[in-house]
């Protein structure tokens, strides 16, 4: 097994309804630690380059209004395997497809408002750390 490091993030939809607490309980309970936070209200632009992948597919106008929509919680979790817990932990992007006990299962709206964001591979999260995150940001 491989200590890893991967990108979450807590989308406006569970930020709104205040379920960051019970989202990262999931995560550590999982034996996941959380080794940087911030909350913040990320800008059109942050938002499009993140998100840039997606640039040419027909939701992408409606992905970046939703992520600037509230505020959202960016954190890197650590730990063995992290990148693959993380997206079990997650469960399936829509939530009717999504394993009980899920996050998405429990608290997603919907496709669009599925209350999280998990790296898919390591590559990508490399890159996506360090699109949010300095290395002196992260302590673990």
């Amino acid at each position: 097994m491989t200590t890893q490091r991967t990108l979450s993030i807590i989308k406006p939809d569970a930020t709104r309804r205040n379920l960051t607490g019970a989202i990262n309980q999931r995560f550590e309970e999982a034996g996941l630690r959380i080794v940087a936070q911030k909350r913040v209200n990320l800008s059109r632009t942050a938002a499009e380059g993140f998100y840039a992948e997606h640039a040419e597919r027909p939701f992408f106008g409606e992905l970046v209004d939703f992520m600037i929509s509230e505020p959202v919680v960016l954190q890197v979790l650590e730990g063995e395997n992290a990148v693959l817990k993380n997206r079990e932990i997650m469960g399936e992007t829509n939530p009717a497809n999504a394993g009980e006990g899920t996050i998405r299962k429990d608290f997603a709206l919907s496709i669009g408002e599925n209350s999280v964001h998990g790296s898919d591979s390591e590559e990508s999260a490399a890159r996506e750390v360090s699109y949010f995150f300095a290395g002196t940001e992260i302590a673990g």
